[in-house]
């Protein structure tokens, strides 16, 4: 009697296929699954358009030789790619201290109404457009030191990747239960090293996710750029140097003038930016193969 019973109780979970619920939750996956393919044509769409325009200069020069001037024909973007790592790392290596250690603070020692507000101000900050960034670094550092600058560049772009690296630090560090952190001050740890060894490594992962995002943000961002950096087609000199070659900058200066062969190079550039921008995505995923709390 127990087993008809068990099976009565069994058979009752189980939905008819022909009923309204399963009908309905058929539907909304399909439409959901729709939307995902629409949300993806237009990804797919731009990476196999840039594929297919700027493969023409993909070759060994590309990346050994400097951007080519109005009436040559061959050249490559070394200098902007170097120009471009020194810029965001500079950027990477302002921004990351000041937002970890924010976050840090947000998360482990900060209570009251604060956080809060300071959360709201770094979620306003994540959306104001880059070119303001650019505006902020020249009217104060520019117009104060009476010359452009790689600096006052990196100080922008650190600017804009600082939101980004405070919100995910600071998620990061909130996953990370409660009960950890009893347990390291229960075996005498202070406030200040249960944060930073115990607290902090548990939430690593997750942090080099945000800090890759930023970086790749960082990367792609021209206006910022215009307004405290001149671009050269030479070889990056220092981070004090007025001049920088970027590949964003190089990008907007080749594709908007009539040189077919400037254009192309545009396009190589735009490629590679695209293939940088996806090396940092798959470092992020590597970072986060660990399991976190």
């Amino acid at each position: 009697m127990s087993n008809a019973v068990a099976k009565a109780k069994a058979g009752s979970l189980i939905r008819n296929p022909k009923s309204f619920q399963s009908l309905f939750g058929t539907v909304m996956t399909g439409i959901a699954g729709a939307c995902l393919g629409i949300a993806l044509v237009p990804l797919f769409a731009v990476l196999i358009y840039v594929l297919f325009k700027g493969a023409a200069r993909l070759n060994i020069d590309l990346f050994t030789q400097l951007p080519p001037t109005a009436g040559q024909t061959e050249g490559g973007i070394a200098s902007a790619i170097l120009g471009t790592i020194m810029v965001v790392a500079i950027a990477t290596l302002i921004a990351l201290p000041f937002g970890v250690l924010a976050a840090i603070f947000l998360s482990e020692f900060s209570s009251g109404p604060v956080p809060q507000w300071i959360r709201f101000a770094t979620n306003v900050l994540s959306g104001v457009p880059s070119i303001i960034a650019g505006v902020f670094a020249y009217s104060l550092i520019v117009l104060a030191t009476g010359t452009f600058s790689v600096m006052a560049g990196a100080i922008a772009l650190a600017v804009l990747m600082l939101p980004t690296i405070v919100r995910t630090t600071d998620e990061a560090l909130q996953i990370v239960p409660q009960d950890v952190r009893w347990a390291s001050v229960g075996v005498g740890a202070s406030n200040y090293q249960t944060a930073l060894k115990v607290v902090l490594p548990a939430a690593l992962p997750a942090i080099l996710t945000g800090v890759t995002l930023a970086i790749a943000r960082a990367a792609g961002e021209t206006a910022p750029l215009l307004f405290t950096v001149i671009y050269t087609n030479n070889w990056p000199k220092g981070p004090f140097a007025p001049t920088l070659p970027s590949l964003a900058y190089l990008v907007y200066e080749f594709a908007r003038g009539f040189d077919k062969v400037l254009q192309e190079f545009a396009w190589a550039a735009s490629l590679v930016l695209v293939f940088l921008v996806l090396i940092t995505s798959v470092i992020a995923r590597w970072a986060t193969r660990q399991k976190t709390y």
